[in-house]
């Protein structure tokens, strides 16, 4: 459903609202286009491949320095061929006043920086985890800590046996960590089909799912055709993972058009489609929870449609929805991240020539 309204103030505040039936709690928000402050030293963004927010609402951007064109990084080029800009480092922590405090990330010494940054998560402990999707390199999670000490690796790059593999990753989309069990969940992802459990602090391989709760098969399940039988495995990507605080686990079966949520032993309990006539690369991307006690709705970021919908979480059912296609503020194009902090305000990141951060202010 769309917004049934979408004012503009003097300062080019943009107040979007979800009310198609209306209840009287709906959510709104406000596009914040001064979020975040200017980068400094000559700092450019490229792809958002993740965005998150920890315990202190700061939010952390997870972006990729390769995908920036020559004409964008046109300062680091040598010899330079223009004053701006230059790549900023991969990994970067705002304030929630959108002030840049630190940022880091590239290759070193004992680990295998992914080639294509894709998925973060920042845990209880302030420790950052980290994910990546190219397909000849990445096929491993890394956990750092806040200032970028390497503490971890799961997977190999380079090293895949498929969805069934007990040791290896395939181009895992996100990393996240059940706090109360110290477990570590995994969208695996671009080349694999399942969500993958580890334990958070070993290491050690727990369990892993496919679609339905069921073994998931590798075998190629040809182009979705929304006309099609229902498709009963995952399609590349299975592109997030995210727990509630009532542990279910939502799973983003992206060109599926649907989530799918679990129980954490992988029972199945439910799926929800969205959109099902969405075609090219699916409607369902990421996810993320309002911040109310029950966790009431989802806002589900979609890439194709560039917009964000947002469900009733106890039913799957959408009540409104937000954004377009468009380079202005408020608008999208292909929508690939979203996070919320403890305010209920909402963060986006864009991929493709998006390369973009936005700040939705919750409002009501």
């Amino acid at each position: 459903m769309k917004p049934v309204r979408c004012a503009a103030t003097l300062a080019a505040l943009i107040i979007f609202l979800a009310m198609p039936t209306a209840a009287a709690d709906m959510p709104e928000f406000r596009i914040d286009p001064f979020w975040p402050k200017p980068l400094p030293n000559n700092w450019i963004l490229g792809q958002i491949g993740g965005i998150a927010t920890d315990r202190h609402d700061h939010v952390w951007v997870y972006q990729r320095p390769r995908s920036l064109t020559d004409d964008e990084k046109a300062a680091a080029l040598d010899p330079p061929t223009s004053k701006c800009c230059k790549p900023a480092p991969p990994v970067m922590e705002f304030d929630a006043d959108g002030n840049l405090l630190q940022a880091w990330g590239g290759e070193g010494a004992g680990f295998d920086w992914p080639r294509s940054e894709h998925g973060i998560f920042v845990d209880a402990n302030d420790h950052v985890w980290i994910a990546g999707n190219d397909k000849d390199n990445d096929a491993q999670v890394l956990e750092f800590t806040r200032d970028g000490k390497f503490v971890k690796q799961i997977g190999e790059a380079r090293h895949s046996e498929g969805s069934n593999s007990t040791r290896y990753l395939g181009r895992p989309a996100l990393a996240i960590v059940d706090e109360s069990a110290h477990e570590l969940y995994v969208a695996d992802g671009y080349g694999n089909k399942r969500i993958v459990v580890f334990d958070a602090r070993t290491g050690a391989y727990r369990r892993h799912w496919g679609a339905y709760g069921k073994k998931p098969d590798d075998t190629e399940p040809g182009k979705y055709d929304p006309s099609g039988p229902i498709a009963k495995q995952f399609r590349n990507p299975v592109h997030c993972v995210r727990i509630s605080h009532d542990g279910l686990v939502y799973v983003c079966d992206r060109v599926n058009d649907r989530v799918q949520v679990f129980r954490k032993d992988g029972s199945f309990v439910a799926e929800y489609v969205l959109d099902p006539n969405t075609r090219f690369v699916g409607s369902v991307w990421d996810i993320g929870f309002s911040r109310d006690p029950e966790q009431k709705y989802l806002f589900v970021a979609d890439g194709t449609n560039n917009e964000i919908h947002i469900l009733l979480r106890e039913n799957g059912k959408e009540v409104g929805s937000f954004g377009r296609q468009g380079r202005y503020a408020g608008e999208f194009h292909w929508l690939h991240a979203i996070a919320t902090d403890s305010k209920g305000n909402i963060y986006t990141g864009e991929v493709d020539s998006g390369k973009r951060v936005q700040r939705f202010e919750r409002i009501k």
